[in-house]
C-alpha cells in the first residue's frame, strides 16, 4: 500500500482519500494548540498561501498525545487556528498518531521516514524528557511530539520527516524544491 491508499477522517465525520492529493505536494502534520510548537501554524499557513496555488496542500492532524495539549473539540480546534493563526487549510478530526488507535496513515508514514534524531538548541533538552516517557525512544518510529512533519511528493512518495524543533525553513526549501 502507499500514501494514496489511506484516508483520514474530518471533523464532520466524511473520510477524505489521500488520493484526492495524486499530483499534488503534501505536508502532512500531528499539530496542538496549546504547546510550544504552536506557533509554528503561522509559517505553515505562510508556506501554504505562497505554494498552494502550484500543489502545495497541508494535512492538518490534531493530536491530544502528548501532555494533552489539543484537549478541545474539532470545532473548538478550528476556530483557535483560523482566529489566531488564520489558517486557511483545513483541520481534520483529532486522532491518535501512535499506539493501538493511531491512524493508518501513520502506521504508514513512520513506516517510511523513522526517526532520525533531533537538532538545533532544543535537541538536548527534548531528549531528556522523552527519555523519562519512553526508554528506547531513540530506537523506534513512534511520532515523538506535536508538529512532527512528513513531506509528501507528487508521485506519493514519503521524501522527509521533520521533527517539531526542525527549522521550518529547512522544510520550506524542502517543499519548494519539489514545486
Amino acid at each position: 500500500m502507499g500514501f494514496y491508499d489511506y484516508s483520514v477522517t474530518k471533523p464532520n465525520g466524511e473520510e477524505l482519500s489521500m488520493k484526492s492529493f495524486e499530483g499534488k505536494v503534501v505536508l502532512v502534520v500531528n499539530t496542538a494548540t496549546g504547546c510550544g510548537f504552536t506557533p509554528q501554524y503561522k509559517e505553515i499557513e505562510s508556506m501554504y498561501e505562497k505554494y498552494h496555488d502550484k500543489g502545495f496542500e497541508v494535512l492538518d492532524i490534531p493530536c491530544n498525545q502528548f501532555a494533552g495539549q489539543t484537549p478541545g473539540t474539532d470545532d473548538e480546534i478550528h476556530e483557535f487556528c483560523t482566529l489566531r493563526y488564520n489558517t486557511q487549510f483545513p483541520q481534520m478530526k483529532k486522532s491518535d498518531v501512535n499506539g493501538e488507535n493511531e491512524l493508518a496513515l501513520y502506521t504508514y508514514l513512520k513506516s517510511q521516514k523513522g526517526f532520525e534524531g533531533f537538532t538545533g538548541p532544543m535537541a538536548i533538552p527534548m531528549g531528556l524528557m522523552l527519555k523519562k516517557i519512553d526508554k528506547d525512544y531513540k530506537n523506534n518510529p513512534n511520532i515523538k511530539w506535536n508538529f512532527t512533519k512528513f513531506v509528501i511528493d507528487r508521485k506519493g512518495n514519503v521524501v522527509a520527516r521533520f521533527e517539531p524543533m526542525a527549522d521550518l525553513k529547512k522544510v520550506e526549501a524542502c517543499i519548494a524544491g519539489l514545486m
